[in-house]
C-alpha cells in the first residue's frame, strides 16, 4: 500500500495534488518541463505564431496547384497538424495543471485567512464527484436562503450542514434519498 505522498506523484512527472508534502519537493525534470511548456504555450498563443501557422496554410495552399492536390500534398498539412496538435495537448495540460494549482493554493489561502469561512474547504477538489455535488447542493439551498431573506446580509458555512464526507453511510443514503424526494416534488 502506497502511502498519501506516494501516490500523489506516481514517478512521472505529474502535478501532484496541492494537499500533500510532495507538491514541495523539487524535480529537476518537472521544473524543465513545467518552463519549457509555459514558454511553448505563452509563444502559441501570440499573434506571431498564429500569423506563422496562416502562413502556412497558405503557403500550403497555393503549392496545391503545383502537386495537383494529390493525396501526398493533403497528407502533408493532415500530418503536420496532426503531431503539431498531439504535441501541443500536452504542453496546454501541463499548463493548465500548473494554473490549476497556483487557482487551488490561492483560494486555499483566502479560505484559511478568513473568519468567517470554513477551513474545511481547503482541498476540496479531491472529494469524490459525488460529494462535490452535495456540498454544491448545500451552497444552491443557501443561495435560495438569501434570495429569500431579503436584504440582511446573514453569514452562513458549510460547517452548518458539515462536509458530505463526515456522514455515516447510512446517513449519506438518507440525505441522498431525501434530496432526490424533494426534487421529484
Amino acid at each position: 500500500m502506497s502511502t498519501p505522498s506516494e501516490a500523489a506523484d506516481d514517478g512521472l512527472g505529474s502535478m501532484p495534488t496541492t494537499n500533500t508534502p510532495v507538491y514541495a519537493n523539487r524535480s529537476a525534470l518537472l521544473t524543465a518541463f513545467d518552463r519549457f511548456a509555459s514558454r511553448v504555450t505563452r509563444w502559441a498563443g501570440s499573434p506571431l505564431a498564429f500569423a506563422l501557422a496562416l502562413a502556412s496554410v497558405v503557403v500550403w495552399a497555393a503549392l496545391g496547384h503545383f502537386f495537383g492536390y494529390s493525396e501526398n500534398w493533403q497528407l502533408v498539412i493532415n500530418t503536420g497538424t496532426t503531431i503539431v496538435t498531439f504535441l501541443m495537448v500536452f504542453m496546454i495540460q501541463q499548463s493548465q495543471n500548473k494554473d490549476s494549482v497556483a487557482l487551488h493554493l490561492k483560494l486555499n489561502e483566502l479560505l484559511a485567512a478568513t473568519k468567517q469561512a470554513s477551513n474545511r474547504m481547503i482541498g476540496i477538489e479531491d472529494l469524490d464527484e459525488q460529494d462535490l455535488r452535495e456540498v454544491a447542493e448545500f451552497y444552491v439551498r443557501l443561495a435560495a436562503r438569501a434570495k429569500s431573506g431579503g436584504k440582511g446580509k446573514e453569514t452562513h458555512s458549510i460547517d452548518e450542514e458539515g462536509m458530505p464526507t463526515d456522514r455515516k453511510p447510512e446517513a449519506a443514503q438518507a440525505h441522498v434519498a431525501t434530496a432526490q424526494r424533494a426534487s421529484a416534488a
